[in-house]
């Protein structure tokens, strides 16, 4: 069986919680805590292999990728001791809006200082390295620099797992070129394994089910780590804002007007570093139409929060592949992503993953 080989776009703190996971769950007597599915198909997380890698600031580019983990301003929590060599050194990609402008006036420990190098040529890196699947860790707001790896995809027959919400899986005419070209393909914007929007869905799906309305809800979210940083530009947001309100607004019986529900990050905390604190509100009514008030409070390690569905979503698009499907994967895309190409409840797209690993027509694509 060959390795799934795979391409990294951004090696900051979500890739390096990731490239832990592929150490931490090598072992087997591991892979019953935090690991969604040991085995995929005929994959565990040990058959997956990084082959290439990129990224565009001067204290990673040119080194060795587990070098380049452990550089600024990558601040995530290390659960391994170290990570193997790779044999793989970061190159410079294309930069275009991958670096807002306002982090600039930041310490430079605490946001990108862009390489002084020509970017590759992305399109004959993957190739020449033999990549079959490329994982976009690029920052909130990267339009036109997902959109140039995208197309570097398209060309090299790579497929994309696009982790960040910059719409690629569910915009048509990116889906339809995917399809076009043969190449299955996963998105957009990556759900945590027990994060802000899963706990937000499972909660308003309760007051649903149990026969109660929501008439308003918040979720306001604060970190420490560039992406929070990153998103304080209100301009590179609005993707990210409609991702996570139609996670939401998918979950309920009626939607709501849009100033009833506010969802996004909401301010950046250096001192939290990696640590993601979600503050959530629901106000809604039950019998006799008396009033219900639900406020919770959630905190995790956003990175490898993520890294456990990317493990899985890895794996699955590798089976896509060896059944020659094509496109966008419905099924794994909304069971990992907050803004799939069609939006599903957690319950039936669990259903259709399940399917889809079983081989069935129904969830094959």
């Amino acid at each position: 069986m060959k390795p799934i080989r795979i391409a990294i776009a951004g090696v900051g703190n979500c890739a390096t919680s990731l490239l832990q996971g592929f150490a931490y769950y090598a072992k087997p007597s591991r892979q019953r805590d935090g690991l969604l599915h040991a085995r995929i198909g005929p994959y565990r997380p040990a058959d997956i292999r990084v082959v290439a890698a990129f990224d565009v600031d001067a204290r990673k580019v040119g080194r060795p990728l587990e070098a380049a983990c452990a550089a600024d301003p990558n601040c995530t929590t290390w659960f391994v001791k170290r990570l193997p060599a790779y044999g793989v050194r970061v190159q410079m990609g294309p930069v275009l809006d991958g670096v807002a402008p306002h982090m600039a006036a930041y310490p430079a420990n605490r946001t990108f200082v862009v390489a002084k190098r020509k970017p590759v040529n992305v399109t004959r890196v993957l190739r020449d390295a033999g990549v079959e699947i490329l994982l976009n860790y690029l920052p909130v707001g990267s339009e036109q620099a997902t959109q140039a790896y995208a197309n570097a995809c398209l060309e090299a027959g790579v497929s994309l797992i696009n982790c960040i919400p910059v719409f690629i899986a569910s915009e048509p005419r990116w889906a339809r070129q995917f399809t076009q070209r043969g190449i299955p393909l996963i998105g957009d914007d990556v759900k945590g394994q027990i994060g802000a929007t899963i706990l937000h869905r499972t909660l308003t799906k309760l007051f649903r089910v149990r026969g109660a309305t929501v008439d308003r809800t918040y979720q306001l979210n604060v970190g420490g780590n560039t992406d929070f940083l990153n998103m304080l530009n209100e301009d590179r947001l609005r993707s990210k804002k409609i991702s996570k309100t139609e996670a939401v607004q998918t979950t309920l019986a009626t939607r709501l007007a849009d100033d009833a529900i506010h969802i996004g990050p909401s301010d950046y905390v250096a001192w939290q570093h990696d640590r993601k604190v979600c503050f959530l509100r629901i106000e809604g009514r039950g019998f006799g139409d008396c009033p219900i008030e639900l406020e919770l409070r959630l905190s995790v390690e956003d990175s490898p929060n993520s890294a456990g569905m990317v493990i899985d979503a890895i794996r699955c698009l590798r089976v896509a592949r060896d059944r020659r499907l094509a496109g966008p994967q419905l099924a794994i895309s909304a069971w990992t992503m907050k803004h799939p190409p069609v939006p599903m409840d957690d319950e039936h797209a669990k259903r259709s993953l399940d399917e889809f690993l079983r081989g069935s027509a129904n969830g094959a694509h």
